[in-house]
């Protein structure tokens, strides 16, 4: 991930106009544009590029939506400016949204970016396998002892005495050879590179972690009272993801314009090793499109929260998700 000393940046939907032959004012003089806020969960990079690729080619505006991309600092509620009314979408964690359903919060996923979680662990590369990490530090987020910290101290019979606490400064991971941290390949193993520092990186989705990533979010009032919207976001921005894995570069040329600590090389590396995880692919894929999301899978993600005591077991998990768009829009990879 991006360090946390980078400033949130808006991308201007202006930027857009013209790239596939209709110009942002002709469209918009056909059918009055809905303004839409949306929040990434991160600052401005490959793992969001395919929302600034529908941008870049006018597909959000074809819709008739006028789209602001804004991202989220580390310290941002991000669900919390959904329900403020400051955000129409946002991308969230399938945890996150199962908890807050639980508790009442009408928060509800309409898609998925990416059908596993993308998230990790990178070590030094001496470690040929986690279970190698018993009483060696591992950095981790204060959200990640409520989402794969009970499952990794059960899986691999770690403790809580070895959870160091991770600020998405590497420099105490690179200090110390003995260290693990939370990673995603896209980022922290950039930066490891960069480092000339020898890593490993252990994808979680390999291992067993069930949720999707980076699911699409809005509210459960928005869902069911403004459906055209909702759906014309999500085709336009399966479409832009579509197009962004094949050719990147209109999407890329707005991420750097919003991330000014964003480099073409990082987005290069982003790219490829996204699609080295299959980020977008799964079996579903292939014959329900991109985006796609099952009520199967959702139950794997519940039933993983119910069994790590993150979850209760008479909790409204069907209420955090729809499948009801993805199920009809079939947007292909190509």
């Amino acid at each position: 991930m991006i360090h946390r000393s980078i400033r949130r940046r808006t991308v201007l939907q202006a930027l857009a106009g013209g790239v596939t032959g209709l110009s942002m004012p002709s469209i918009r003089r056909a059918r009055a544009a809905t303004p839409i806020r949306f929040v990434t969960s991160w600052y401005a990079q490959a793992e969001f590029g395919g929302f600034y690729e529908a941008l870049a080619k006018g597909y959000y505006a074809a819709e008739g939506l006028d789209v602001r991309i804004e991202a989220a600092s580390p310290q941002m509620n991000v669900p919390q400016l959904l329900l403020a009314g400051q955000a129409d979408f946002i991308t969230g964690y399938d945890f996150q949204i199962l908890s807050a359903v639980a508790s009442g919060i009408p928060l509800v996923a309409v898609a998925s970016t990416f059908q596993h979680d993308q998230q990790g662990l990178m070590t030094h590369d001496d470690i040929t396998a986690l279970d190698q990490l018993r009483g060696h530090p591992i950095l981790i987020a204060s959200s990640s002892h409520v989402t794969f910290w009970p499952w990794l101290k059960e899986k691999y019979g770690f403790d809580d005495a070895q959870a160091a606490r991770y600020t998405f400064n590497l420099q105490p991971f690179f200090a110390n050879p003995a260290a693990a941290v939370q990673a995603y390949a896209s980022s922290e193993v950039w930066d490891a590179q960069r480092n000339n520092v020898p890593v490993r990186f252990f994808p979680f989705a390999g291992l067993g972690y069930p949720p999707y990533g980076a699911p699409i979010v809005t509210t459960r009032q928005k869902s069911v009272g403004q459906q055209d919207t909702v759906r014309g976001f999500i085709r336009a921005s399966l479409m832009g993801w579509r197009d962004y894995m094949n050719d990147p570069a209109l999407g890329n040329d707005l991420i750097l314009k919003a991330n000014n600590r964003m480099t073409p090389d990082h987005l290069a590396f982003g790219i490829a090793t996204l699609k080295k995880a299959g980020a977008l692919i799964s079996f579903d894929t292939a014959t329900r499109g991109i985006g796609t999301m099952t009520t199967e899978r959702w139950k794997a993600t519940r039933d993983f929260m119910v069994a790590h005591k993150l979850l209760a077991e008479t909790a409204d998990w069907q209420s955090a998700f729809t499948t009801s768009y993805v199920d009809t829009l079939r947007i292909m990879p190509s």
